[in-house]
């Protein structure tokens, strides 16, 4: 058994929602613990697609900083 205090906000937050939901306040709190606890143990999205991210360099570090002018020049450069 666990007891815990809230803030009398967080208390309130609680009462409502259970009565909303028709679950006791006990079933409430297991509940969101739960689903809590699962969202942890479920990689996000960064961990799926770390084997990919970078995977296709193209070997500019300044992609994000400079891209106007890239493409201005890349535009420039096809007319000639």
């Amino acid at each position: 058994m666990i007891t815990l205090r809230l803030d009398p906000k967080l208390e309130q937050a609680v009462n409502n929602t259970a009565k909303n939901l028709g679950l006791t306040k006990s079933e409430l709190i297991r509940k969101s613990i739960y689903d809590y606890l699962y969202k942890l143990s479920k990689p996000n999205a960064w961990e799926i697609g770390e084997n990919l991210f970078g995977k296709y360099s193209s070997g500019l570090s300044n992609l994000s900083t400079n891209r106007k002018e890239l493409i201005k020049n890349r535009l420039k450069a096809k007319r000639k």
